[in-house]
């Protein structure tokens, strides 16, 4: 699944294009993704500027002048291609500006686009529900100290946890408590402030690398260029098991399931 750094790149590769462009056409090849295609969606955005693209946890956001906002996920293999030299099936909604095309390209059709009143953005139910950006300036170490005070869930899922922060998935969650030196298995509530002050500029760190990067090329991620994110090529622990440790040299990285999903961390110098 296209996780936060890949969304936000597709939102900087849109927004080079389609940032103060008009939409001329909207075609919807077919009637569905994930969930139905909000009615009214072409002529909502026929002929509307777009004033604004922008990412929330791991959504993207189109801004248009007559006050909506479309707002897409990827689900798990989604992702636009600008200026496709064929169309090809799984387009399932294509914009048109003056100068270019953006398609929605989606072969699993676990995505979906929805519709807002830009003013009412923020009550979207997904968004009213989240906790602060993690790169943003509400993620602080007190934010979480006050999230998981008395929490005996370990920090793995707690981080994992939509309330606690938007958009974390399970990659970087991984990366970033192995450089925080962190054990995924650790209560919420025991995790002290020296740690939390190490990991919540790791969790930036790790994200703004990533974005760098282009994202982490897994399975059918690439950004809306075509081009792959190489950001998989700089993990130290996400899918590496049994091997040795980059950070201390001592240890091996070890998977365990936490909550269903995998987890890969030191045991030397994660405590």
């Amino acid at each position: 699944m296209p996780e936060l750094p890949e969304v936000e790149t597709t939102v900087r590769g849109l927004a080079r294009f389609l940032d103060g462009a008009r939409i001329e056409r909207v075609t919807l090849g077919r009637p569905d993704m994930r969930f139905p295609f909000p009615a009214g969606l072409g002529q909502a955005l026929t002929g509307a500027r777009v004033t604004g693209l922008g990412r929330r946890a791991k959504y993207g956001l189109i801004g248009t002048d007559r006050g909506h906002t479309v707002i897409f996920h990827l689900g798990m293999s989604g992702r636009w291609r600008i200026d496709p030299d064929l169309p090809d099936k799984h387009d399932h909604l294509l914009l048109e500006t003056a100068d270019h095309r953006f398609a929605l390209n989606d072969p699993r059709r676990f995505g979906y686009v929805d519709l807002v009143d830009t003013g009412a953005l923020d009550a979207w139910p997904a968004f009213a529900a989240m906790g602060p950006e993690p790169l943003g300036d509400a993620l602080t170490v007190d934010h979480l100290r006050a999230a998981m005070k008395g929490r005996k869930q370990a920090i793995k899922l707690l981080l994992l946890d939509q309330h606690v922060v938007a958009g974390l998935g399970n990659i970087y969650v991984c990366e970033a408590l192995h450089r925080a030196h962190i054990h995924p298995r650790k209560a919420g509530g025991r995790v002290f402030r020296p740690a939390l002050e190490r990991l919540v500029p790791a969790i930036k760190d790790v994200l703004e690398q990533s974005i760098r990067d282009g994202g982490s090329t897994l399975r059918d991620y690439a950004a809306p260029s075509g081009e792959l994110g190489y950001f998989a090529t700089r993990f130290l622990v996400y899918g590496r098991e049994g091997e040795p440790c980059i950070s201390c040299g001592e240890g091996h990285i070890r998977r365990i399931v936490q909550g269903g999903r995998s987890t890969w961390f030191c045991p030397a110098c994660q405590k």
